[in-house]
């Protein structure tokens, strides 16, 4: 694909959120949709036939998670650039992800400007080894590495920082299926009750945890929180 645009390939069973990223990857200089898939199988099928540069890859599928299209990926021998998509903040999901070949991890509900800075460093590492056919020195690995690596704040809204977005999430996974309000959260991660209660919402509105009315035996219910379950396929249990 020399000197041509970047060919991306969509996979999301949602076809609003398809279509949302189909539109921003349009919008971006360098890049162009060059085909959408709803499932693993589909994924598949469609890199089969080559002339993929990189997958966006939602990693909740239908049919197999996204961690198992990325393992019959690299067990095929391909070597197409992946980029995982997913609401899932755990750790052992990113590993996973990362292990199998994922270059970058875009957390979902993601924004315009999430998706051009994931795809614009990407295109930025293609530029470099474009030039670099051999990389001879530590410092132009290091450099052509750099370029692919960001903060998890850059994807987070100004106020949420990823270090106490961590602690409230290890705070209510501790708590299981009993949930917590956002004062034992503040108590449990060490944040004020109002810090707490907006990590807390920034997770609901994620769709990482969910809210419900505690009911005590006299006075108002009290909210509180807890992670959304998940099953063995990585899809929200029902």
């Amino acid at each position: 694909m020399a000197g041509g645009p970047l060919r991306v390939l969509i996979v999301e069973d949602q076809v609003t959120a398809a279509e949302v990223m189909a539109t921003y990857v349009e919008r971006i200089s360098g890049f162009e949709v060059a085909g959408q898939a709803t499932s693993g199988a589909e994924c598949l099928a469609q890199l089969a036939k080559g002339d993929i540069d990189v997958i966006l890859l939602d990693i909740y599928l239908p049919d197999m998670s996204g961690l198992e299209v990325l393992r019959r990926i690299r067990a095929a021998g391909s070597t197409v650039d992946a980029i995982a998509v997913t609401r899932a903040r755990d750790l052992s999901v990113v590993q996973a992800a990362v292990s199998f070949g994922a270059m970058q991890y875009l957390v979902k509900p993601f924004t315009f400007a999430a998706v051009r800075q994931k795809l614009e460093r990407y295109q930025a590492y293609r530029a470099m080894l474009a030039e670099n056919n051999l990389l001879l020195a530590q410092q132009e690995v290091d450099r052509l590495m750099h370029t692919l690596r960001d903060t998890a704040a850059d994807d987070l809204p100004k106020g949420i920082s990823s270090e106490s977005l961590q602690a409230v999430v290890a705070a209510l996974r501790q708590s299981g299926a009993g949930g917590l309000s956002a004062a034992e959260v503040a108590t449990t991660s060490g944040a004020s009750r109002v810090t707490a209660r907006r990590y807390l919402e920034y997770l609901v509105t994620s769709g990482v945890a969910v809210r419900s009315a505690r009911y005590r035996s006299a006075g108002r219910p009290e909210v509180e929180y807890r992670l959304v379950p998940r099953n063995h396929h990585g899809h929200p249990a029902t």
